[in-house]
């Protein structure tokens, strides 16, 4: 069955939508033998070059997508190359066999926090649309004074460049003296949209950081330049929340089982043997496993912070 190139090549984690509409554009991309056009329609047995290199498409739509969490620290750039040879966050992400990582959505060079990526360029493109309205949450250091007009104004709208913006929901989150913090809610990603609404009210940003991005909060333990890959419980939610359906092989396994120990059970019956019971050794409850922690004898295992 055939589908827009864009759409394909982005489910087999080549890119986003428009990282590859930019190729196509650029004459990089070529569908047996002719330059790609946007919005053609291919499937995985057409022959497909990306600079100069042939697309393996079905092998790599096969393969379980990923999500990683990232912490992004300030300093950080988002993008894969920085003329200035600033670090970048691809820098401290893992390696991979097949496909590669598509970051959802950016973050300014001095904003810290959580950033997504994933090796399925469909699900990047979904969380990042305007239409599927993805709410981004956001601790913000303000310095100056903030009155409540002002933070109704900021929930109601103020006037930008490209037009009218506001935040969904503002929340104190303490502070003392001139610095004081909130946590705001957006459902868009404008270029330094959260700065620019609190500098329209005169006040100043002194530190962002980004808490959550949709169903995905950053999670306490995990320190600045760390990653952590999304469980499948948590991938499924979140394919959930944009409408695709995720499949882990986890549907096969069950499947597979189940359909194992009906085969056995039918065996069993066959053969009229009531199935050997295993024995068992019961063992008897050890009095001193708590006071061996208490006494250093044996170290708790490690865990991260």
């Amino acid at each position: 069955m055939k589908e827009r190139i864009q759409k394909l090549l982005a489910r087999a984690g080549y890119g986003s939508r428009r990282e590859i509409e930019r190729w196509i554009e650029a004459g990089e991309l070529q569908v047996n033998g002719k330059p790609a056009t946007l919005g053609q329609q291919i499937n995985t047995a057409d022959k497909v070059i990306l600079h100069g290199k042939t697309l393996h498409l079905e092998s790599r739509l096969r393969a379980t997508p990923k999500v990683l969490m990232y912490h992004k620290r300030a300093g950080e750039v988002s993008t894969h190359n920085d003329p200035e040879g600033r670090p970048t966050v691809f820098d401290r992400l893992p390696r991979l066999r097949q496909g590669r990582w598509v970051m959802i959505g950016r973050l300014d060079v001095n904003t810290d926090g959580l950033l997504l990526f994933t090796t399925d360029g469909e699900l990047a493109n979904k969380l990042m649309h305007p239409s599927s309205e993805i709410e981004r949450e956001y601790a913000v250091r303000v310095l100056g004074k903030v009155d409540g007009d002002m933070l109704q104004r900021l929930q109601t709208g103020v006037a930008l460049e490209e037009g009218s913006a506001n935040f969904l929901r503002i929340k104190e989150a303490g502070g003392e003296g001139a610095n004081h913090w909130y946590h705001v809610v957006l459902a868009e990603g404008r270029n330094r949209e959260v700065r620019r609404l609190w500098e329209s009210q005169g006040v100043k940003v002194s530190r962002l950081i980004r808490i959550r991005y949709g169903e995905i909060s950053l999670p306490r333990y995990l320190r600045l330049g760390h990653h952590q890959e999304l469980e499948a419980k948590m991938t499924r939610k979140l394919y959930e929340s944009v409408g695709l359906s995720f499949d882990d092989g986890s549907d096969w396994q069950n499947e597979h089982k189940s359909s194992s120990s009906k085969a056995a059970n039918s065996t069993d019956k066959a053969s009229h043997r009531p199935t050997a019971r295993k024995k068992t050794t019961r063992h008897k409850p050890d009095p001193y496993a708590r006071s061996r922690y208490r006494l250093g004898k044996t170290k708790k295992p490690r865990q991260d912070n």
